[in-house]
């Protein structure tokens, strides 16, 4: 599953540079893939709790960020969406608010007001559900020296809309296979 997960990286979020600052983390090995045996969202949550914690205890030059990957729960889309302010609480509740923040990603992802078939999803789209902890001194710091970062989605998804649906299907299923 790690493999999958890493293949998707290079492939897709480093390959289509999808996110500009992803390579010098990635690259530099400071990127830390969990993979969670969750079965249920309260689990799911814990494992979440235990990342952050985790991130907040050691230094950003050892560790920059964590995908918590939880290929066993929440596979359902509308699920997942819905888990997705249960992490806005936790962030809250936590004291987590204002250093960390979570992105999400999940092999079905549908954007508001888009088809599901629309390529631009892929842009969020990942192999299994996913949750990505990012610090916020360092988005901050990366989006400080970069042009135009307000560019950046509509960048995606022009390059989503050019290479299409079918061509990402393809890109994810590749992935998928990769278990070593």
């Amino acid at each position: 599953m790690i493999a999958g997960f890493r293949c998707w990286i290079e492939q897709v979020v480093i390959g289509l540079n999808l996110c500009p600052f992803a390579r010098r983390p990635y690259e530099a090995g400071k990127v830390r893939l969990v993979v969670s045996a969750a079965d249920e969202p309260g689990q799911l949550l814990v494992d979440l709790e235990q990342e952050l914690a985790q991130l907040r205890a050691v230094d950003h030059h050892e560790i920059e960020t964590t995908l918590l990957i939880h290929p066993h729960v929440l596979a359902d889309f509308l699920d997942y969406n819905d888990f997705l302010a249960v992490v806005d609480g936790l962030l809250e509740q936590g004291g987590y608010t204002g250093e960390f923040q979570v992105a999400s990603f999940h092999p079905d992802y549908c954007f508001a007001g888009t088809d599901s078939a629309d390529a631009e999803n892929y842009t969020n789209r990942s192999p299994w559900p996913a949750l990505h902890l990012l610090r916020e001194a360092s988005i901050e710091q990366a989006l400080a020296g970069y042009p135009d970062p307000e560019e950046i989605p509509q960048r995606n998804i022009r390059t989503m809309n050019r290479l299409g649906a079918q061509a990402m299907q393809a890109r994810l299923a590749d992935c998928l296979r990769r278990t070593a």
